[in-house]
């Protein structure tokens, strides 16, 4: 599985030396930890919340994951991302309307479907009882809105283990003192006032904190700082520009200076997270700038 899993995603022959050190330690923990569970609880879904900045590898993480999972230990895995319930333009920008306009660019809390991201986590959570098709939504980056409901992923049976990754998942709210002051040119020049900073922290609150509750264990891949967010975010826009070369819609690709842009609207919540996360998940993998594992807690003995 390792050597076709390299081979498909075309990864240096490092990334046999961390899934053997790291991935699938951690994998055998997830089912051991999810097999304590269903004797305590019984058919019940084990959910798993992943943490990481933009590019930090945790779709990488959570495929690898997800495949070792099912073909060596014979377990029903759901791969979900905060990412496929962005709300849509139009959507965005009546919330741009209603709040402030930096909620046309997606990114921030507020700009989820959360409703829908409950509801998807709840019949999740009651997949073994209902043994209902679930509808998972995808969000198309290249065109900056999501796939029509048709389009979505289905899934069939009961499901053992749910992989939740996202940047922001995970996050609490900041302290009201700490918004008083803008952290980069964007809040500087297009919130002066606090007004976008302040929703955001209050919609992360209300909305997203009651959510986590849904998790049963979390994980945190810790970039070194924020620093390097941007060669990691642009590394995956030009990726994403490969992978879309022959559609005629490519409006939500973006260029270098567009990237370095759209990164500021991730950086305050991404620094609070850096601080605040590390202490509080349950396994933590520290980071290097080229995104190697240099040190982990919480795997415990394989």
């Amino acid at each position: 599985m390792l050597v076709n899993f390299i081979k498909k995603h075309s990864l240096s022959k490092h990334f046999g030396d961390t899934a053997n050190d790291f991935y699938i330690p951690l994998a055998d923990k997830l089912a051991k930890d999810y097999q304590q569970q269903l004797k305590r609880q019984g058919n019940s879904t084990f959910f798993v919340g992943i943490n990481g900045c933009q590019g930090s590898g945790k779709s990488t993480l959570v495929e690898f994951l997800a495949g070792y999972l099912h073909e060596q230990l014979d377990l029903s895995v759901v791969v979900l991302s905060l990412d496929d319930f962005y709300l849509s333009k139009s959507q965005r920008q009546h919330l741009a309307q209603q709040y402030h306009p930096l909620f046309k660019t997606r990114g921030v809390p507020g700009t989820h479907d959360v409703k829908l991201l409950k509801s998807v986590l709840t019949q999740l959570k009651d997949s073994k009882k209902s043994n209902k098709a679930i509808c998972l939504p995808q969000f198309d980056k290249a065109q900056d809105d999501p796939l029509p409901m048709k389009n979505c992923l289905r899934v069939t049976s009961g499901v053992d283990i749910v992989l939740f990754e996202g940047w922001c998942w995970g996050i609490p709210a900041e302290k009201l003192d700490n918004l008083s002051l803008p952290i980069n040119a964007l809040e500087v020049e297009h919130d002066q006032q606090g007004t976008w900073r302040e929703q955001v922290n209050h919609l992360l609150q209300r909305d997203y904190q009651p959510l986590y509750d849904y998790m049963n264990i979390w994980l945190m891949l810790k970039a070194p700082s924020f620093d390097v967010v941007f060669q990691w975010r642009l590394e995956q826009e030009q990726k994403l520009a490969k992978a879309n070369l022959n559609k005629v819609n490519t409006s939500g690709v973006m260029s270098t200076a567009d990237v370095n842009e759209f990164i500021q609207f991730f950086q305050r919540l991404t620094i609070h997270g850096l601080n605040v996360l590390p202490t509080k998940v349950d396994i933590l993998f520290e980071l290097g700038k080229n995104r190697e594992i240099i040190a982990s807690r919480g795997l415990g003995k394989a």
